[in-house]
């Protein structure tokens, strides 16, 4: 279901228009992305990255629970390889597949997203269950975090509930660096539930807990340089040393009679 283009021309090497082929991407990148957040949706997914080579294609998996991917003996990672090539055409050993774990589980947007909706299955109140989700990801050194959970939340009529905590930015590119998004519903009993989940990641050099860039606003105030000492006027016992010295001039310098 869903299936825009035949499966043996996704993985096709003749040449095609940059536009067919960004096209032909996202709508591989989509399909995969749903299907690994349907199959490892209680192993913590958080993620897929697509890395095409000439000679392979590489697909990096990032979840909190890495072991639960690969299965016993990599057996589960196999299955999924497999059931990538088939879907999308790839030749024999041509895809290979990776599980990268997610350092940091509380600045991932997906990860707490259905930590928050397994949360909602089990029973708990929607105002604890955010609160809680709050928490943790404000603990975890993320600059703000925002929450909307929309439907029928028991009582009868929908509704919407928006909780938020911290500083988020929604405009511009910071707002593309700096914030991760999720969506989740949630089949519940008297109807579904929507989740919209958004965290605003910090700054980290390093590149792992968050964007390297910067925000444009930053301002870095430099320490001062040291001051160097003053040279001190030459005393009376200087002045000979002085009248030995040549100036800059080349002749000896005179002392002002007075």
């Amino acid at each position: 279901p869903g299936t825009r283009f035949p499966p043996d021309k996704m993985a096709t090497t003749k040449p095609i228009s940059k536009k067919r082929k960004f096209v032909q991407d996202g709508v591989m990148y989509a399909e995969l992305n749903e299907m690994l957040m349907a199959e490892l949706a209680e192993d913590g997914y958080s993620g897929v990255e697509i890395r095409k080579t000439p000679m392979r294609t590489e697909i990096i998996i990032r979840a909190t629970r890495t072991r639960e991917v690969l299965g016993e003996k990599g057996q589960r990672i196999r299955e999924l390889t497999s059931a990538v090539q088939k879907r999308f055409g790839f030749p024999e050993g041509n895809v290979e597949m990776f599980a990268e774990r997610v350092h940091n589980r509380g600045l991932s947007a997906m990860a707490q997203a259905e930590s928050l909706k397994f949360k909602l299955l089990g029973g708990l109140q929607v105002r604890r269950a955010c609160y809680g989700v709050i928490r943790f990801v404000m603990e975890s050194g993320a600059q703000g975090v925002e929450v909307i959970v929309s439907g029928k939340a028991r009582v009868q009529r929908a509704k919407s509930m928006k909780f938020k905590q911290g500083f988020l930015i929604t405009t511009g590119r910071p707002a593309q660096l700096y914030i991760d998004k999720a969506t989740r519903h949630v089949m519940m009993k008297q109807g579904v539930l929507g989740i919209r989940l958004k965290i605003m990641l910090p700054h980290d050099p390093e590149g792992k807990n968050g964007p390297r860039i910067p925000m444009p606003d930053t301002v870095t105030v430099l320490d001062p340089k040291e001051d160097k000492p003053m040279i001190q006027a030459p005393q009376k016992g200087d002045e000979k040393a002085y009248q030995a010295a040549p100036p800059m001039g080349g002749r000896p310098m005179q002392t002002p009679a007075y």
